[in-house]
């Protein structure tokens, strides 16, 4: 399989790296992390600009409908970065209303960047079990109201509409909230990585339903599938990010009078990091020739084999890089403290690794016969 990026992605992969480096250096980024709003409304529109927020829209809506690889070439940059800005959301959001088929006008305003989106994945007692519920939608003719709370939604609050799962006669189906909806309660906070989360409540909260009935789960179990593709991509781009940075600290620092970068034994752990790194990537490309399949166990067993050797490369990977950086590699004051956290925030994001080694081995084409895996 061939995953050479076309002449249009290197382009556009380069233009986002010469705006990242010059606008989002580390000291900038970490003003904003540190600020009241915890994002750049600049960024955003730039972001607008470069078309990143037109990428997943689709054409139909004025967008560039971009795939899966696109979506990869962007992803891995940002993770570079360590970008705080809310793409990641909103990119999720915008797949979510692409495939209910539905609200073609706040698609064409997301690829705008006049809006922002989010999905309300998680609830506090559900853990990483994406379908136990009990966010309660109840009809009232053609209308609906949402009861229930909403935990971790990655910037919740900087977003215009959520994408809300919640059951309604037994079953799945996803809905739409306008921020400015009534009986809606907004507890935002900073997670540990830099990034805005936020815990939503809804207490007979105004929505819309997305989609037709009998959609809804396999609609939002491919939406999440979308999401932990990204996430995979985006640590992609930090790994190689604090990879790198760990290589030039190790030639900086002296021990005995030499460079630690020149001791046989931490070159063999800087090899092992990198590996860590480069299957994670193979993987990871794997998975985004898989999202489009049509038959949904192929595209799940590669999301989640993805996300599990991601999470592994991100664990060890951090870990070693703080042990080479020593001290240093705690404090704040050097960007390899941040990879690392963002790092340790993906890969417990949507199902860590055990969660998703569970869910490839309860896949129904996963079996073991007579000694070999079929």
């Amino acid at each position: 399989m061939d995953f050479t990026f076309s002449d249009e992605q290197q382009q556009f992969r380069d233009a986002l790296r010469r705006y990242l480096d010059k606008e989002s250096a580390f000291e900038a980024r970490q003003r904003i992390v540190a600020s009241e709003a915890g994002v750049d409304e600049k960024h955003w529109r730039a972001f607008a600009e470069l078309g990143l927020l037109a990428l997943p829209v689709p054409e139909a809506q004025g967008g560039f409908d971009g795939g899966p690889v696109d979506m990869l070439v962007v992803m891995q940059e940002l993770g570079r970065a360590l970008v705080v800005e809310p793409y990641w959301a909103t990119a999720v959001g915008i797949e979510a209303l692409r495939l209910a088929g539905d609200a073609g006008e706040l698609l064409e305003r997301a690829g705008r960047g006049e809006i922002r989106f989010a999905v309300a994945f998680h609830e506090p007692h559900a853990r990483y079990d994406l379908f136990d519920l009990r966010t309660i939608a109840n009809a009232d003719g053609d209308r609906f109201t949402l009861d229930g709370t909403k935990s971790m939604v990655q910037h919740g609050a900087q977003a215009d509409h959520w994408i809300v799962p919640a059951r309604i006669d037994g079953e799945v189906a996803l809905f739409i909230v306008d921020k400015n909806a009534a009986n809606v309660r907004i507890a935002e906070y900073r997670t540990i990585d830099g990034q805005r989360a936020a815990t939503l409540t809804f207490d007979k909260t105004p929505a819309t339903r997305l989609g037709g009935r009998g959609t809804g789960a396999a609609t939002f179990e491919r939406i999440a599938d979308y999401a932990t593709f990204l996430v995979c991509a985006e640590a992609l781009g930090a790994l190689d990010a604090l990879n790198r940075a760990t290589v030039d600290y190790t030639k900086e620092r002296q021990q005995f009078g030499m460079p630690i970068a020149r001791f046989q034994v931490l070159q063999h752990r800087m090899v092992d990091m990198l590996i860590h790194a480069e299957q994670a990537r193979s993987i990871t490309y794997l998975a985004a020739a898989r999202y489009l399949d049509d038959d949904a166990a192929t595209r799940a067993r590669a999301i989640s084999a993805a996300k599990v050797r991601v999470g592994q490369a991100a664990r060890f990977v951090g870990q070693q890089a703080v042990q080479l950086h020593g001290g240093m590699g705690m404090t704040n004051e050097l960007p390899a403290a941040h990879w690392f956290k963002r790092l340790s925030i993906i890969e417990t994001t949507l199902g860590d690794v055990d969660h998703h080694l569970a869910r490839f081995a309860s896949l129904p084409t996963f079996a073991i016969t007579e000694g070999r895996t079929a």
